[in-house]
């Protein structure tokens, strides 16, 4: 459950590419809006800005589905159709990246507080037709802060309790982030800066309880960043791999993806699907 296009890749790719090529497990993702207040990097495609022609949610409907394809995913849909919701967009909230509601919203925004339960109702629907063990969300703070990463949580949430299932959240450890970004540091030829001190959300490492590796998955998630182009930029070194969104702030490309266990249970050590005959 994404809210935007990238969203998948940029938090999940490497656990939809591993689940999705099981062939007794089937993944289905959900994303949210089509990102149409998301930044262009390519110069070239700045007319697609949503202060432009506003044409960007149609042209990444394009990139999503070729990241579904790298990431071996086959079954996506948008939750009320495509454009039935509008990426909400973000204001600054102080230092980093940390993001809140901006004052004015769009008729169609997902974090519309009116829109909460036509939202809910749609996710039950999916729900109710898929029947999923587990369903990946975003923390309660949709990690960083952005309004539709925190709708999505809290509409899974209520979705769940009308069509039950195990909720994880996708998060960074403190730990994994910080070991990634030692090995970007000084790296020659890295077109991008390195992040300030708590710059890039993370959490403690005590509060992780599933870290899935996904070091097998790295062409596919690579393959998949690439069809972001609008919104991501990605670097190989000799010795290093990062990513960067149009701030231009380093990422590094991790080989592990953390959750934590939205009902505060004991979560598996290393499978999203471990203890469900255990925990319901």
């Amino acid at each position: 459950m994404h809210a935007h296009p990238d969203d998948e890749t940029l938090t999940t790719g490497g656990t939809i590419a591993r689940y999705a090529a099981e062939p007794d497990t089937a993944v289905t993702l959900v994303t949210c809006t089509l990102g149409e207040q998301g930044e262009v990097i390519p110069a070239e495609l700045a007319e697609l800005a949503a202060e432009r022609a506003d044409q960007l949610g149609g042209y990444r409907i394009g990139e999503l589905a070729a990241a579904c394809g790298a990431l071996g995913l086959r079954d996506h849909r948008f939750l009320g159709g495509p454009g039935r919701w509008r990426d909400s967009g973000m204001a600054l909230a102080g230092h980093g990246v940390r993001a809140a509601l901006p004052e004015e919203l769009h008729p169609r925004a997902f974090a519309r507080p009116e829109a909460f339960d036509e939202q809910v109702a749609q996710l039950v629907a999916v729900l109710e037709q898929v029947r999923p063990q587990v369903v990946v969300t975003y923390a309660a703070d949709g990690g960083y802060g952005h309004p539709d990463h925190v709708r999505a949580h809290e509409i899974t949430v209520a979705a769940v309790r009308r069509a039950p299932a195990r909720v994880f959240c996708t998060v960074v450890g403190r730990s994994t982030l910080e070991a990634g970004l030692a090995g970007l540091d000084g790296v020659p030829g890295m077109p991008f800066r390195m992040p300030v001190p708590d710059e890039l959300p993370s959490v403690p490492d005590g509060t992780i309880g599933t870290r899935i590796d996904v070091r097998a998955q790295r062409p596919a998630r690579l393959a998949a960043l690439r069809a972001h182009a609008t919104q991501v930029t990605v670097w190989e070194g000799e010795r290093a791999t990062a990513w960067a969104l149009s701030n231009r702030v380093a990422q590094p490309f991790r080989d592990v993806e953390e959750y934590v266990a939205a009902d505060g249970r004991a979560a598996p050590a290393d499978d999203l699907f471990g203890r469900l005959d255990e925990d319901g």
